[in-house]
């Protein structure tokens, strides 16, 4: 497997508005199509996304969620644990929010913040976040060896881009809840994320549960490539034909509409 490297991932070029709005309608019917299955055949799905602040993981989601059933569908959007998640397993608080049979879960921020802020911040020791890999490895083997389908995304961008987008969450009033000191800070350790990203990309891009980078300077192409891995990797082998009626509900529904139904 070819090592990722985020330099690869810098340059992608703008996305015309009209093949945009197209490709997406496309491949959001898709993913209706993909979670009916889903629903109809118990099936489970995890789609975690990390990435630089500012990166486009939050429009990605929405462009992802927005057609699909809520009812099967949780988004979580991880920040630092509680006190009472703190007292556990830095692993617990991911396995209380797994999704459950028919269901899709998308984890905005995940369980590599051990080796993330974590690390870069001295949260944990050098030790006990070096073992991390493993676990996590482990982690999600057991979830894939469950039948669970894992699709892990990281949005790229330049420093440049992401400059250019904090300062506009300032200057945009309804976007300034978008952004905080903590984004600063983070931008002023970027050298050692790149080096802690290259490390999790190195150590835990599995056969399992492999890593997509995805060029995110443009938000429309980044879009589209996320919801393209998505759509490939939930849709694998997945029979999409639908299931015949039931015929007690066809027989119920032709006398309450006093037609015979042509299904």
């Amino acid at each position: 497997m070819a090592k990722l490297r985020l330099e690869d991932f810098e340059g992608n070029p703008d996305m015309d508005r009209l093949d945009y709005e197209a490709r997406l309608a496309a491949l959001q019917h898709q993913l209706e199509l993909i979670q009916a299955a889903y629903i109809n055949q118990g099936r489970t799905a995890i789609i975690a996304l990390e990435g630089w602040d500012a990166a486009g993981k939050g429009g990605l989601i929405t462009r992802m969620v927005g057609p699909l059933d809520h009812r099967y569908t949780k988004v979580w959007s991880i920040s630092a644990p509680t006190k009472q998640e703190a007292e556990h397993h830095y692993l617990w608080r991911f396995w209380q929010r797994l999704p459950g049979a028919r269901e899709i879960a998308v984890f905005d921020r995940t369980w590599y913040g051990r080796v993330l802020i974590e690390r870069i911040d001295g949260f944990a020791a050098p030790d006990v976040w070096a073992r991390a890999y493993d676990e996590i490895n482990a982690f999600e083997a057991l979830l894939a060896a469950d039948g669970m389908r894992i699709v892990k995304l990281f949005l790229h961008i330049t420093q440049e881009e992401q400059d250019k987008r904090l300062e506009e969450r300032l200057e945009t009033p309804w976007k300034r809840w978008k952004t905080g000191v903590d984004d600063y800070h983070n931008r002023s350790r970027r050298a050692a994320y790149w080096d802690a990203y290259h490390d999790m990309f190195d150590r835990t891009s599995t056969k399992v549960a492999p890593w997509t980078a995805i060029a995110a300077n443009d938000k429309k192409t980044a879009r589209i490539n996320g919801l393209l891995k998505v759509v490939d990797v939930l849709g694998e082998d997945v029979d999409l034909t639908y299931p015949p009626v039931d015929p007690e509900l066809r027989k119920t529904a032709e006398k309450a509409l006093g037609k015979k139904l042509d299904l």
